[in-house]
């Protein structure tokens, strides 16, 4: 039996004003450009402000329908006739004063990849048809590091299957071995890094007692090596520390990566960094403090206006109320300025929500932008900003995302400006940043033969005030990538 039911629910749906605004504030400057001129090329109702006089712009006189009504749909054709154009282009304070034009230009570089460069060198070698196709694809299978990451078997398996080579694991070895890992330059091919600092020892032929001794670290004492056992070593060859110092020497020229001299088989684009936002300092006399105004980069506060010409047409078709055509089209225009409002005004957001987001951080951080100083960063959460603002946290969140701020000491980052706090034992709030700066500190100064341990760095904090666990020291030195005392021992 069929029944019917009548329910009632509670719903929450972005409206597309709203999709558009969360998108827009996410995107640094160089993508709001680039969004920008998309929509402009997409949406003909939308254009930009000509400005001419001497900065004037043209007045703008209202529609007059004469008398005649609007046509029968769905929205008010008198809406759209009028020249709306809000007060979008906000005042002069709003962006950078100099109006700086930053060059964004992508610098396009191409040259000569690893790839290629072996490829060269291998077809330059006498080697039979077969195998010079094994070595080829061995060769195809390598990183930008020159590395061969894939396993011997797989790449038996691919040949057999991509290019009806059947072959076996030994002979792509011995090939690996015997072609491609002679190739230049010295340790490309190799399979791991002991590998691959050892075929670069190995083309130093000398008799030379450092090379020598480095060859043997390589290949015999690798893990005591990487994890600065020394003295294992020295005991093992029966040298001294002045011996071991000169092998560590030609040990420490070999690189690591030597595919890194030579661009990737794409083309490499070098693009800078645009700012988001500009921080100016003035100073003041007779002892007042600076002040510190936060602009917004020109580029984020595009003038734009509904277009002229779309009214102008849907003012004509507004004369026709029985034409069939004429309604579709002017419901299509009807659409094409609703989305050029509806973008304008998403814009005008956006541009309102950066400015008071980075008026609330330069509020919290005062200090920090007038003194430059990493130290007198305070701690400053999202919640902190959204407090001041009365925006959402992930509103915040987008606002600060991959956004960067000119400021007197260079350009910083923002997300780098927020971090957590801690209490001092003078019951003060201080930056988690500002413990891992004078953590940073203490290992520059220590004696890299005898390295501080964590433990020793948990006194040398807490004389300075900051009562830390051991285990909260070893989290912040994995955060600054600093390794454990052992590794950190030099001779």
């Amino acid at each position: 039996m069929l029944k019917q039911n009548l329910q009632l629910r509670l719903g929450q749906k972005l409206a597309p004003q709203q999709i558009q605004l969360m998108k827009l504030i996410q995107l640094h400057t160089l993508e709001f450009e680039e969004e920008l001129e998309r929509e402009l090329e997409e949406n003909p109702a939308l254009e930009r402000k000509d400005e001419d006089n001497d900065g004037k712009e043209e007045p703008v006189t209202e529609y007059e329908d004469e008398g005649n009504s609007s046509i029968d749909t769905d929205f008010d054709v008198n809406e759209y006739l009028f020249d709306d154009e809000p007060s979008y282009k906000t005042s002069s304070s709003n962006y950078s004063a100099d109006d700086e034009e930053f060059d964004n230009e992508s610098l396009l570089t191409e040259g000569q990849s690893l790839y290629d460069y072996l490829l060269e060198q291998i077809r330059l070698i006498n080697i039979e048809n077969d195998d010079l196709k094994i070595a080829e694809y061995i060769i195809g299978n390598l990183d930008t590091d020159g590395y061969l990451r894939r396993e011997l078997k797989a790449i038996v398996d691919d040949l057999a299957f991509s290019q009806g080579i059947y072959t076996t694991k030994e002979n792509v070895e011995d090939i690996l071995d015997n072609y491609v890992q002679k190739l230049d330059p010295p340790g490309v091919g190799a399979r791991n890094l002991q590998e691959c600092l050892l075929l670069q020892i190995e083309k130093k032929v000398t008799a030379d007692k450092a090379i020598t001794l480095a060859a043997n670290i390589l290949r015999n004492q690798f893990d005591a090596l990487t994890n600065k056992h020394y003295n294992k070593i020295m005991q093992k060859y029966d040298v001294d520390e002045d011996d071991l110092k000169d092998a560590l020497d030609e040990i420490s020229r070999l690189s690591p990566r030597v595919g890194g001299n030579f661009d990737t088989q794409t083309i490499t684009i070098n693009q800078e960094i645009i700012p988001d936002f500009v921080i100016q300092v003035n100073e003041k006399k007779n002892g007042e403090q600076p002040e510190v105004i936060p602009l917004l980069n020109s580029k984020n506060a595009p003038s734009l206006r509904v277009s002229d010409e779309y009214k102008d047409i849907l003012s004509t078709y507004s004369h026709d109320k029985k034409s069939a055509e004429h309604k579709q089209a002017a419901l299509f225009i009807k659409q094409k300025l609703d989305a050029a409002k509806w973008y304008i005004d998403a814009i005008n957001q956006r541009q309102n929500t950066l400015l008071q987001t980075i008026t609330a951080i330069v509020k919290l951080q005062k200090e920090y932008f007038i003194t430059g100083d990493d130290k007198s960063l305070k701690p400053m959460i999202l919640k902190d900003v959204a407090d001041i603002t009365g925006f959402d946290i992930s509103t915040i969140s987008r606002v600060v995302k991959s956004k960067y701020a000119d400021t007197p000491n260079g350009i910083i980052y923002l997300k780098d400006l927020f971090s957590d706090s801690l209490t001092n034992d003078d019951g003060e709030e201080v930056s988690t940043k500002e413990i891992k700066m004078h953590l940073m500190e203490a290992i520059d100064r220590e004696n890299k033969r005898k390295p501080y341990t964590d433990d020793a760095l948990v006194g040398i904090l807490k004389e300075k005030g900051y009562n830390i666990a051991r285990r909260t020291i070893a989290k912040y030195r994995e955060q600054l990538n600093i390794p454990v005392a052992r590794l950190r021992k030099e001779l």
